[in-house]
């Protein structure tokens, strides 16, 4: 019988202990890495919060190719950092090797490589390819008569990659309704805000919708709010579902929010940026304790 993290749900109060720990982990590595893409990983980090430990899952780090898990691939693959310490805290594998990430030899890559690291469902870096992949995997669900999930997060700078938009199409076709996309909406991609670079994404929400998906907006930092997200996105018997989250960078950080171009998208924070930011992560930390 497998050890089910989905029956470990855990209080909100404990999500957000996890969430906070994860952030200064992200924030660490990438420092010490001198690489890497914190700001992308942290727009992120409370979706994927709820997602390992609020009993949303279904996974077993035991037997991580275990045929009846739910998947989870991040297309948008240059947040690694961030799925790299959930795996971790997960228990997927030994916390200690997070120090090496993007070191020669390291299985943490810059980019995740399912044949390095357990727990990692797909090779992702290319943008635009993720939802492919997890269409793949929702079919063969079907086929195989099992009753797993596939999440898929994506990122808004990635959707402008017409694979992301074929296969929406071919997910709504096929009525797939064990497919859930999450889009970390936080406005910045590389060279600048998402409403410059390619304007024409909005309105994303009507967009999708337009596309034949169930559509639900939440606050991707809002745990609670989140955790409702998942809930209603699996009660959808016959569309795939997208949550749009509404989330920021560095949220409150005042290191990444201090630039107005990308939020330092592919910049990791040298040592004081990076002191600052923990300061400040533990002392917003502090003030939702004492709320």
């Amino acid at each position: 019988m497998h050890e089910l993290h989905e029956q470990r749900r855990r209080s909100l109060e404990e999500l957000q202990d996890v969430s906070h720990r994860l952030s200064r982990q992200i924030i660490e590595i990438t420092t010490k890495a001198g690489s890497g893409h914190p700001s992308s990983s942290l727009s992120m980090i409370d979706i994927l919060t709820c997602l390992y430990f609020g009993g949303v899952m279904r996974y077993t780090p035991e037997q991580p190719t275990w045929p009846d898990r739910d998947r989870f691939i991040l297309s948008k693959g240059h947040g690694a950092p961030g799925l790299y310490v959930s795996l971790a805290e997960a228990g997927f594998f030994d916390p200690a090797l997070l120090p090496t990430l993007r070191q020669m030899g390291s299985p943490l890559e810059g980019h995740p490589n399912m044949r390095a690291l357990a727990g990692v469902e797909a090779s992702t870096g290319s943008l635009g390819q993720g939802i492919s992949i997890g269409l793949g995997h929702a079919l063969a669900a079907r086929v195989d008569g099992r009753d797993y999930r596939v999440y898929v997060l994506i990122g808004d700078g990635e959707s402008d990659e017409g694979q992301i938009w074929e296969a929406a199409l071919a997910a709504s076709k096929y009525q797939v309704n064990n497919l859930t996309v999450i889009l970390d909406y936080n406005k910045f991609q590389q060279t600048g805000p998402v409403a410059k670079v390619m304007p024409a994404l909005a309105p994303v929400v009507d967009k999708w919708r337009a596309f034949g998906w169930h559509t639900h907006e939440i606050d991707g930092h809002d745990l609670e709010m989140i955790m409702e997200g998942f809930e209603i996105a699996k009660g959808i018997a016959d569309q795939p579902q997208i949550l749009i989250a509404h989330t920021l960078k560095g949220k409150g950080l005042s290191p990444f929010e201090a630039d107005e171009t990308s939020r330092k998208h592919g910049k990791p924070l040298d040592e004081n940026e990076a002191r600052i930011a923990l300061e400040e992560l533990d002392r917003r930390y502090q003030q939702r304790q004492e709320a």
